[in-house]
């Protein structure tokens, strides 16, 4: 039995590895740590799809396997880091929130859950859904319908990171509101299960008149990164779905 036809299925079990460390520093929220491991998760997930191509070694094996380790990197900790959002949005005195206006706890012996929090996990099941749809769904071979779970981990992860690092009053203050936490969670699992066609990153050729929509968008992407640092995040996914949208006819 060859050894080649195991290497992509080694880099998903390192992705799903990294997703499991991920979801430990979450719930004990460290986001920083969670993030560095969700990104390396995404890192290796990138590279399974690509080495088993390369190596002509595809399987339904990996494809299931490559699914099950993205619902914990880019499905669970996304879930988790949304509750634990909510949680502190709606339970900060600092913030001038009161937490009874907005909450209650379900009680289990010593246990407190609050409620309110869970909708985070919203993100989650759509994640799970959007993953199982995808493997059944033979037409999305050369375009994405919907957002992929990777995308809207990393607008998930971007905040955290943008309140550790960027510090700014105003992005604090629309981070923590409740009210836009709850949103951006509705509005994920919209765009997770949409029939939006958004275009895939794949050049069949370096030619820019067949790959013009992916060179702006990456030309763009790294101007508004550079400028904007982690804040700039949530804005290229938006570009991603604009410029799809724009471009449906040709996806």
């Amino acid at each position: 039995m060859s050894f080649k036809r195991h290497i992509p299925n080694i880099v998903t079990l390192l992705n799903l590895f990294s997703g499991s460390i991920a979801v430990l520093f979450a719930v004990n929220g460290n986001f920083i740590a969670a993030a560095i491991f969700v990104f390396l998760g995404i890192f290796f997930d990138f590279f399974d799809g690509l080495l088993a191509r390369k190596l002509n070694v595809q399987s339904p094996l990996g494809i299931q396997l490559d699914s099950l380790a993205d619902l914990v990197t880019s499905g669970v900790v996304p879930g988790i880091i949304m509750y634990k959002l909510i949680s502190d949005a709606t339970n900060s005195p600092s913030l001038g929130v009161s937490s009874d206006s907005w909450n209650s706890v379900f009680h289990w012996e010593e246990f407190q859950l609050p409620v309110l929090p869970l909708i985070g996990l919203l993100i989650t099941l759509a994640s799970a859904y959007r993953l199982a749809k995808f493997n059944i769904d033979e037409d999305q071979q050369s375009y994405f319908k919907g957002l992929p779970v990777p995308a809207n981990t990393l607008v998930i992860l971007s905040l955290p990171l943008i309140l550790e690092y960027q510090n700014n009053d105003l992005m604090n203050s629309i981070i923590y509101n409740p009210w836009f936490l709850i949103g951006l969670t509705l509005l994920s699992c919209y765009l997770l299960n949409s029939n939006i066609k958004l275009f895939a990153l794949k050049f069949k050729n370096w030619g820019f008149k067949d790959n013009a929509v992916r060179y702006i968008f990456l030309i763009l992407s790294l101007v508004i990164l550079i400028v904007l640092h982690f804040a700039a995040i949530p804005l290229v996914i938006g570009l991603y779905i604009v410029l799809s949208l724009l471009t449906q006819s040709k996806i």
